[in-house]
């Protein structure tokens, strides 16, 4: 073999090393492109869940009204009176009837002496 085969031999082989370099540049930079476009889109996808998220709870909290909601709760709580109320309403009229109906006419021995001996 001549030393221009030589060269030539050599020449080619450096060809080939840098094609298979830049092959692989290549396929580095595709699987770059390809991963950031993946990653994009999963932020994506995260970015509008959560921004659906927050304007579902800000239409919902902009749709409510404090002072309604407190209004629908005292009416509960009123209902919640009156109901009970009602159930005992017969109940307490005659324990304050008796009460007031059945007084005691006697006195006891204290009192009866504390009258005697004018402490009262």
């Amino acid at each position: 073999m001549s030393s221009t085969d030589l060269i030539q031999q050599l020449l080619q082989a450096e060809k080939q090393a840098e094609e298979v370099v830049s092959a692989a540049k290549k396929s580095r930079l595709a699987k770059l492109r390809q991963a950031k476009e993946k990653a994009e889109e999963e932020i994506k996808e995260f970015r509008d869940k959560e921004e659906a998220k927050f304007q579902k709870e800000m239409g919902f909290k902009a749709t409510t009204d404090p002072a309604d909601a407190l209004k629908e709760s005292t009416k509960a709580e009123i209902a919640g009176v009156m109901k009970d109320f009602a159930a005992h309403k017969a109940r307490t009229i005659e324990y304050i009837v008796g009460r007031v109906m059945d007084v005691q006419v006697t006195l006891t021995s204290t009192q009866i002496q504390a009258l005697k001996t004018g402490v009262v």
